[in-house]
C-alpha cells in the first residue's frame, strides 16, 4: 500500500521519524529530536522538524514559563514550545508556524473546515479526521522546507489521553508507508538509591502502551543517569520486541551538544537509514567539522566565567526551573564557548533581594550579570536594585526585553534624577512612566484580547554609529525576534539621552527604542535589548551581542 503514485516512486520517499516518550515527562524527546535531526543531516539528508504539543492552548503564549518552560518565538512570531529553539540551534535553520501544531489547532482547523462545508455534509468525527489533519500539517510543513526527512516530536507522555490522537496519525503513517516512517521511543530507566539497580519494568510498560496504540518501537532511546549494561539491553529487547542492537544507551551528560555524536557511537543514524530504506551519505559535511570544533572547544576550555542570571521565573515550589530561560543558557553557552570558556551560571531569584537587599553584594564575585525577559511586578524592585549594583560597580551587564526597560528605570532613577520612576506593568497610575504600553497595544489590552497579540517575531532595528552595539554587530541594520508589549516611553528620551543613556538601537521610523546602552567611557559593558538576540544564537553561530558581553566578561575577570 502506498500514497505515492508510479511517478513519484521513481525518486526516493520523503521519510518521517516519530520520536515518543515513556515512563516520565522530559525524558529529553525534545534534544532526541535534535539529536536524530541533526546525524541525519550530517548524513546528506535535508531536514526539517515539527513539535506537536498535546495542549488545547492554541499557542505557548499564555502557559507559565515555570510549568511550560520557555515561550519560544520564531521569526514569523509564533510562540512556541521551547524544543523548537532546540530543532533550529541543532539544526542550523529557521523554522515556521508550520512546524508547531497544538491540538487546540488542530481542532480549530478541523472545525472552520466544517463550519466552511468543506467535509460536503459528511459527519466528522475525532477518528479519522483529526489525525488526517495532523498528516495534512506533517505533509505541509516538509512541502514547505523541501525537506526529504521529517522529525517529528509527540508532545507528552505513551499512554496519557491527551496525546493519542498524534499516536493514531502515526499509526495511518506507518500503515500506508511502512518503509518510510520509523518510531523511535524515549524511556526512562530509574535506578531507586535503596535498591541501587537499574530497573527495566517501567520502560516494558511504555512499550506495551505504545502496542496498544498500534505502534511498535524501531529503537529504545534508554535515558538513564548511568550507561544502559547489555544485561539491561537484552531485558528490554525480549520484552519490548526490539532488538538489542536497536536499544541505544543515553546517560545523563554533561552537554546537551554531546548527545549526537554519543548516539552515532551506538550506529544510530546507520539504524535509521536501514529503517527507512533510504541511502545515506558518508562523507562529512561542512557543517559536521564545524561541529566538531564546537565540541572539542566546549570539552577543553582554557577557563571559567562566572555570571549571575537574575530572573523572577526560577522556582517551582521548592526546585529551580532554568527551563524558563533556555534560550539565554544556550545563547551564553555558544558565546563562550567561543572563547574557548566554561560558563559558570548561579540562578537568583530577584526577590532575593528585595527581602536581604544586603546581599547585593554577592554580586562582586561575578564575571557579568544578565537579567532576561519577564512580565509583571513580582520581584521587579530587586532587579532594579541588582541593576544598580552592576551600573555602580562596573560589571558587565546584559539586560533582554525587561532587562532593558528596568535598565532604563533604574538609570531614570538614579542618574536622570526622575523620582518615582517606574513602569506601567508596575503601577498605571504613576506619575512618571518611563515605559509603557506600545500605542498598537492599547486597544488590544482594553478589549481582553491576550494570546498572539504582542509585538512578535522579527522586525528590523537601525543601529548608531560608534556604539558598543554597532560595533558588536558590525551593521547598519538587523533583524531581531521580538516579544512585548511595552516600551521606552518617547515621552522622557530627550531626557535620559541628556543625562547619558545612548538609544544605540531603534526602529527604522525612529519611534520605538530597540537598545540602550552606556559609552564604554562610563562603563565597560553596560547594555539592553527590547528583543530577544538569544531566540538567534546558534553554536555555530553565536550572537553577536553575547559575544561582546562574554568579551567584556574575560576582560573583567582579568
Amino acid at each position: 500500500m502506498t500514497m505515492f503514485g508510479k511517478k513519484e516512486q521513481e525518486k526516493e520517499n520523503p521519510k518521517y521519524v516519530f520520536v515518543v516518550g515513556g515512563v516520565i515527562s522530559g525524558v529529553g524527546k525534545g534534544i532526541t529530536a535534535s539529536s536524530v535531526g541533526k546525524i541525519m543531516q550530517d548524513r546528506g539528508m535535508k531536514v526539517t522538524a515539527i513539535k506537536i504539543d498535546p495542549y488545547i492552548n492554541i499557542d505557548a503564549g499564555t502557559m507559565n514559563p515555570t510549568e511550560h518552560g520557555e515561550c519560544f518565538v520564531l521569526d514569523d512570531g509564533d510562540e512556541t514550545d521551547q524544543d523548537m529553539g532546540n530543532y533550529e540551534r541543532f539544526l542550523n535553520i529557521d523554522l515556521t508556524r508550520t512546524n508547531y501544531m497544538t491540538t487546540g489547532r488542530v481542532y480549530q482547523s478541523v472545525i472552520e473546515d466544517e463550519r466552511a462545508g468543506k467535509f460536503g455534509g459528511k459527519c466528522v468525527e475525532v477518528v479519522p479526521h483529526i489525525p488526517m489533519e495532523v498528516i495534512r500539517r506533517i505533509e505541509l510543513a516538509r512541502e514547505k522546507a523541501d525537506a526529504n526527512l521529517v522529525v517529528i516530536e509527540v508532545g507528552g507522555t505513551i499512554g496519557e489521553y491527551q496525546n493519542m490522537l498524534f499516536l493514531e496519525a502515526a499509526r495511518m503513517m506507518k500503515l500506508k508507508n511502512p518503509k518510510d516512517v520509523a518510531v523511535v521511543m524515549v524511556s526512562y530507566l530509574p535506578i531507586p538509591s535503596k535498591v541501587g539497580e537499574m530497573k527495566t519494568k517501567p520502560t516494558q510498560h511504555a512499550a506495551r502502551l505504545l502496542n496498544a496504540s498500534g505502534l511498535q518501537a524501531d529503537i529504545i532511546i534508554a535515558r538513564s543517569s548511568l550507561p544502559l549494561d547489555e544485561r539491561r539491553k537484552e531485558k528490554l529487547s525480549l520484552f519490548c520486541n526490539v532488538p538489542s542492537s536497536r536499544i541505544i544507551s543515553a546517560p545523563d551528560v554533561d552537554s546537551i551538544y554531546d548527545i549526537p555524536d554519543n548516539f552515532e557511537k551506538e550506529g544510530f543514524s546507520d539504524m535509521l537509514c536501514e529503517l527507512l530504506y533510504t541511502k545515506c551519505s558518508t562523507e562529512k559535511t561542512e557543517g559536521s567539522v564545524k561541529w566538531d570544533a564546537f565540541i572539542r572547544r566546549a570539552n577543553a576550555p582554557v577557563g571559567e566565567l562566572k555570571i549571575a542570571v537574575i530572573g523572577k521565573y526560577f522556582d517551582t515550589g521548592d526546585f529551580v526551573l532554568s527551563d524558563s530561560y533556555i534560550s539565554v543558557i544556550e545563547a551564553i553557552r555558544h558565546a563562550t564557548n567561543h572563547f574557548s570558556r566554561k560558563p559558570v551560571l548561579t540562578w537568583i531569584n530577584s526577590v532575593h533581594y528585595e527581602t536581604n537587599p544586603e546581599k547585593l553584594a554577592e554580586l562582586s564575585g561575578f564575571d557579568g550579570i544578565i537579567v532576561p525577559g519577564g512580565f509583571g511586578s513580582r520581584g521587579v524592585e530587586g532587579i532594579i536594585s541588582a541593576i544598580q549594583y552592576a551600573r555602580e560597580k562596573k560589571i558587565p551587564y546584559l539586560g533582554l526585553c525587561y532587562g532593558m526597560q528596568l535598565a532604563v528605570i533604574e538609570f531614570a532613577r538614579n542618574v536622570a534624577g526622575i523620582a518615582g520612576a517606574t513602569t506601567r506593568e508596575m503601577n498605571p497610575d504613576a506619575e512618571h512612566l518611563i515605559v509603557t504600553v506600545m500605542e498598537s497595544q492599547k486597544d488590544t489590552l482594553s478589549a481582553g484580547r491576550i494570546g498572539g497579540t504582542m509585538r512578535l517575531g522579527a522586525c528590523d532595528a537601525y543601529i548608531g554609529k560608534d556604539t558598543i552595539a554597532r560595533r558588536a554587530y558590525g551593521s547598519e541594520t538587523v533583524s531581531e525576534r521580538h516579544r512585548h508589549r511595552y516600551e521606552v516611553n518617547s515621552e522622557y528620551i530627550a531626557q535620559l539621552e541628556k543625562s547619558g543613556l545612548v538609544f544605540s538601537g531603534k526602529s527604522p521610523d525612529g519611534r520605538l527604542m530597540e537598545i540602550a546602552e552606556l559609552p564604554e567611557s562610563e562603563h565597560p559593558f553596560f547594555l539592553g535589548t527590547q528583543f530577544h538576540p538569544e531566540f538567534k544564537s546558534r553554536p555555530l553561530a553565536p550572537h553577536k551581542l553575547f559575544l561582546a558581553f562574554t568579551e567584556a566578561c574575560i576582560k573583567n575577570k582579568k
